[in-house]
């Protein structure tokens, strides 16, 4: 399987604390058939201010730690970049370090706020794929606005966006809105891949094998094997080119 949303680079955002934790999270990334992993750290200014130099330096950190301990993973790096007033600027400037491509156009991991959708999200979705940008957007089925009005997706499916379901959601260790929407736009084909979002050990660890098991259960092998094997290893094949 092959993730591209991990939390994984020790001491940059709110993921792994250290470099023991991000090692951790490595083994049992691999110990569940995962062979390829894209760390995505935060990127959003005053909170979070990860720059490409410094994204790409504790990328190389982190390959170095994992080879040393003979875990069977190959690493990237992209980052999760939030919805603000810099991201535009940071396009322009090619600051942000993307996903890979998908039918000739670069893939941006986007979050938005957990709470609401910002207003003018819809004119950023639209400007970005003017720049054959296509947006990733993040755990939809976590937003508040659109677990309590399912529907304020389409728009931005419409406009060209893709959807990441995060892995725990799916399980169930993210609540049960959370769980039942993804499971209902798993179903109705909204998402393009699933990714784990892990962040630390106890608090949200991979669980990329119990989320391809129950994909299977709701959709069959198949597409399973699309969501955590086939669309995700198509986007970041640049980068391990």
């Amino acid at each position: 399987m092959i993730d591209l949303h991990a939390h994984l680079i020790p001491g940059i955002d709110d993921g792994a604390s250290d470099s023991q934790e991000s090692l951790a999270l490595l083994r049992m990334a691999a110990e569940q058939g995962v062979s390829r992993i894209v760390c995505t750290p935060h990127w959003y200014p005053g909170r979070f201010d990860n720059d490409r130099i410094k994204i790409l330096a504790g990328l190389g950190h982190l390959q170095s730690l994992c080879d040393a301990e003979n875990i069977a993973v190959e690493l990237r790096s992209a980052c999760e970049a939030r919805v603000c007033a810099e991201l535009l600027p940071a396009v322009e400037k090619n600051d942000l370090l993307f996903l890979g491509e998908l039918d000739g156009h670069r893939v941006l991991l986007l979050e938005f706020p957990h709470s609401h959708i910002p207003p003018g999200a819809d004119r950023l979705i639209k400007w970005l794929c003017r720049q054959s940008i296509r947006p990733m957007i993040a755990h939809p089925e976590r937003n508040r606005d659109l677990q309590a009005n399912p529907e304020l997706i389409r728009p931005f499916k419409q406009a060209g966006c893709l959807f990441q379901l995060t892995a725990a959601a799916l399980v169930g260790e993210m609540g049960e809105t959370a769980r039942a929407l993804g499971e209902r736009w798993l179903k109705e084909g909204l998402f393009d891949i699933i990714a784990s979002d892990t962040h630390s050990v106890k608090r949200r660890p991979p669980r990329m094998r119990q989320s391809f098991d129950k994909a299977c259960e709701l959709v069959g092998q198949r597409r399973a094997e699309e969501l955590l094997i086939t669309t995700p290893g198509s986007i970041c094949q640049s980068l391990f080119n």
